[in-house]
């Protein structure tokens, strides 16, 4: 589903009620959070509006959704060290670099869906491809470490030395760039960033053997 659901002109409108009963004008009956996240799974997109006010509440219906899924046994995707450092960033002047980050990461695993279950087919007895699963992950972490560099020239960079000898004579620093130069740059360097991780996943679709 796009982050910006409201535009697809094509997804199912579900309006919430008062009473929290949630109501699909599509099928014209009412529905449940369960039938929203089978809907989900089935690729169905859905916005949902609030039937009094007309707001846009389908953030926070999917966050419920996550929720309760979570609260189901065995269905537990969210680990706990994720959910302290994603509430850290609640603030953060990074705030905003966040979003896009999970987001391009979900894509480029769901476009591999196939490449990891064939990892875990591969699987022999007691083995487990920890291997593969930890160089993909170690590529998020590198993908995440270069847009943390990308933000570098906006903050200032730290002393590469960092330990004691003798310092090179104070300079003036130079000027900081405007904020909307400053802001079309680093937009610039996400979007490069997002075209390296699509043609990534070309090359990898193309280098799988077909059947």
């Amino acid at each position: 589903m796009s982050e910006d659901s409201g535009s697809a002109t094509s997804a199912i409108t579900i309006k919430k009620y008062a009473n929290r009963r949630l109501y699909n004008t599509a099928t014209s009956s009412y529905v449940t959070l369960d039938h929203l996240c089978q809907m989900v799974k089935d690729g169905q997109d859905f916005v949902v509006y609030d039937a009094k006010t007309g707001e846009d509440i389908t953030r926070t219906v999917l966050t419920q959704i996550i929720v309760e899924e979570e609260q189901k046994s065995g269905h537990n995707l969210l680990p706990i060290g994720f959910l302290r450092q994603l509430i850290s960033f609640y603030g953060n002047n990074l705030q905003w670099l966040v979003p896009r980050y999970l987001d391009a990461s979900m894509q480029t695993f769901t476009s591999n869906q196939d490449q990891f279950r064939g990892y875990m087919q591969g699987a022999f007895g007691n083995l487990f491809p920890f291997g593969r699963l930890e160089e993909l992950g170690k590529q998020n972490l590198a993908m995440f470490e270069r847009a943390m560099q990308m933000w570098t020239p906006f903050t200032g960079r730290p002393d590469e030395q960092g330990g004691a000898g003798t310092s090179p004579p104070p300079t003036s620093p130079p000027p900081p760039p405007p904020a909307n130069e400053s802001m079309r740059e680093l937009e610039a360097r996400l979007d490069a960033l997002q075209n390296q991780l699509n043609a990534l996943t070309r090359r990898d679709d193309k280098d799988k053997p077909s059947d």
